[in-house]
């Protein structure tokens, strides 16, 4: 086994997939930044540091696929919360068809 190719394909297909699994995350509920890479590793195993998380974050922003607001903590500072906006629902909508057909797919060709 070629190690060093294994992990190197985990790492493109850990990038290419985490947009998709921070729509379905936030389809749920709203969280903040820390509440939402707890969720990534629950749901996935995958460690995500927040210098890749927060610049994702706003690249969906700036998509329109994901909405902001900033919410005062009782104690401590505030906490931005981020939730899927309508555009994003219909994105994410289209991302599971597609990789739904690509599931299948690939396991058509794994038989």
């Amino acid at each position: 086994m070629n190690a060093e190719f294994v992990q190197n394909w985990f790492s493109q297909v850990k990038k290419g997939t985490l947009s998709y699994i921070i729509l379905i995350i936030l389809d749920e509920k709203e969280y903040y930044g820390y509440e939402l890479v707890q969720e990534i590793k629950t749901h996935t195993h995958i460690d995500v540091a927040e210098g890749t998380l927060y610049p994702l974050l706003n690249r969906l922003k700036a998509e329109g696929l994901v909405e902001s607001r900033w919410v005062e903590q009782e104690s401590g500072i505030p906490r931005k919360y981020y939730v899927l906006s309508k555009d994003g629902q219909a994105t994410l909508a289209e991302m599971k068809n597609i990789w739904s057909s690509l599931d299948m797919a690939i396991k058509k060709i794994q038989k």
